[in-house]
């Protein structure tokens, strides 16, 4: 044993106490530094050895072995089944606020204002037929609800198409972390080689994967492949979704966006494939899936009711509304109103409708049908347009002040059998109900997924994140450790002082 084996002991505390002097710097540091997980030194007695005579074994000082950075996997794997979710409803939760914006339900500039107003102009035309100033007032009225229903289509499909741009957004920004996670992967490796453990690397690493996780169901693991040269195990960092690797190692699998040209709804929007294998992916949640659904639900077996649902409610209300107020045919295809075809207009005309599309003439919209009729195209006939005359108030011909017809026509804002829903306004109020009952429940999912995901964030912070003043007290303790260890070679040094320059003069 070395003489100058106590120094030794001593020196090896001072170095340990300082390197843990050092890792609660690190991390008072990064105590705002998202995604850092604190990090320990593992402190243990250095080996012992014997002492020549057999009475035991005299303890050769301390040494920090590792520096572990604390983290609980299970947690981050909770964190990121949960936090896929809470992406999909979240986006659907804005889209449907958005929604009841568009209708704006109720409110003084909403369908049930616009029907009012309506009709209204309607009955002051009954009270006097020859009036020029009722009939334009109709005229008017009648374009007002045709533009409400054309400016509520207009904003749904723009809004179908920001949805369906936000689309190729989020693929951009899902390939840009993958591309991020494939770098720190190499990063990683190479620094680990020697044994060691990149802990803030690998802590970036896991703050990418929990805003991948967002996106996307993706599933991240690290598998053991074999044995270094050193004899660690060889490991590999994968990311798949759906079964398929975006992230394999160093090699990424990126995806892209295409045109879907297949004769449906979609037609013209975007699909999502395998930039490699041009294979579709179906994300089964994130905000990819939100987006999604949003774009493409149309109610149809068991799907989400997104811009799709909406749009053709509206379109059955503007086709439906227009051929009952033009022919009387109500929801069963039998006639039970003469309609304003049926009447006859001040200038003596017959067979004339009121509403139309794109401005035709009812020549025109009969020719081709009212499958041509939409929401986003319905308008008042050119006919009407250019002649108020035309309005059909009479039942018979040659009596100005005849309101036969537009009697009748007035029934029809309380004709229960016009929709399976009963009147229009009971239409778009069960229209308007459904839409707040959907965001009622996206509101409350996402709510509850937020609340889910924050209290296993919380759970991991309180684990992984850095308090201040427990580091602050850890600082202090290696502080007075470090002092000991000094004090300790100061004292040695004393005795060699003595033992070597003094013994014996």
């Amino acid at each position: 044993m070395s003489s100058f084996f106590g120094l030794d002991v001593a020196i090896s505390g001072l170095f340990a106490s300082q390197r843990s002097l050092d890792i609660a710097n690190h991390n008072i540091n990064n105590v705002n530094t998202p995604g850092y997980s604190r990090q320990v030194g593992v402190q243990k007695a250095t080996r012992p050895v014997g002492l020549l005579d057999g009475t035991g074994m005299v303890g050769t000082g301390t040494e920090i072995t590792a520096v572990n950075r604390v983290r609980d996997d299970f947690l981050d794997f909770k964190y990121w089944s949960e936090n896929v979710s809470f992406g999909e409803w979240e986006t659907k939760s804005n889209a449907m606020e958005d929604l009841e914006a568009i209708f704006n339900e109720p409110s003084d500039t909403g369908f049930t204002t616009v029907m009012d107003e309506f009709f209204a102009s309607l009955q002051e035309l009954s009270k006097d037929p020859s009036s020029e100033a009722a009939r334009a007032s109709v005229k008017q009225k009648g374009v007002s609800l045709c533009k409400y229903l054309n400016s509520t289509a207009a904003h749904l499909q723009k809004m179908r198409d920001d949805n369906n741009y936000s689309l190729k957004i989020k693929v951009d920004e899902l390939n840009s972390y993958t591309r991020q996670i494939k770098d720190l992967n190499e990063q990683i490796y190479k620094s680990e080689l020697d044994g060691n453990a990149a802990n803030d690397l690998r802590d970036q690493r896991t703050l990418l994967l929990d805003k991948l996780s967002k996106l996307a169901n993706i599933q991240a693991s690290e598998v053991v492949v074999g044995k270094l040269p050193n004899g660690k195990e060889d490991r590999r960092f994968q990311v798949t979704i759906n079964g398929s690797y975006l992230v394999n190692h160093f090699d990424t699998y990126e995806l892209e966006t295409f045109e879907i040209d297949e004769g449906s709804h979609r037609d013209g929007m975007y699909g999502i494939q395998w930039a490699k294998s041009g294979n579709e992916m179906i994300p089964k949640g994130g905000e990819l899936k939100g987006y999604l659904d949003v774009r493409d639900g149309n109610g149809e077996a068991g799907q989400y009711k997104g811009i799709p649902y909406y749009l053709e409610k509206l379109d059955e209300f503007a086709q439906s509304f227009a051929k009952t107020f033009n022919e009387g045919i109500l929801k069963d295809g039998e006639q039970h109103y003469a309609g304003h075809a049926g009447g006859v207009g001040l200038d003596g005309s017959v067979g004339v409708r009121f509403f139309s599309y794109e401005n035709k003439s009812s020549a025109q919209l009969v020719e081709n049908g009212y499958d041509k009729l939409t929401a986003a195209n319905i308008s008042i006939s050119s006919d009407v347009e250019s002649d108020i005359y035309k309005i059909a108030t009479a039942s018979v011909g040659g009596e100005a002040g005849n309101n036969g017809n537009i009697a009748s026509l007035l029934e029809l804002r309380h004709e229960s059998k016009m929709f399976n829903e009963g009147a229009p306004e009971d239409f778009m109020k069960s229209l308007v109900a459904m839409l707040g009952v959907d965001a009622q429940q996206a509101v409350r999912v996402s709510g509850n997924q937020e609340n889910l995901v924050q209290q296993i964030d919380n759970r991991r912070l309180s684990l992984s994140g850095v308090s201040v003043d427990e580091e602050m007290a850890n600082m202090v303790k290696y502080q007075h450790a470090y002092n000991a260890a000094a004090k300790m070679i100061t004292v040695m040094d004393e005795i060699y002082d003595t033992l070597i320059n003094r013994v014996g003069v």
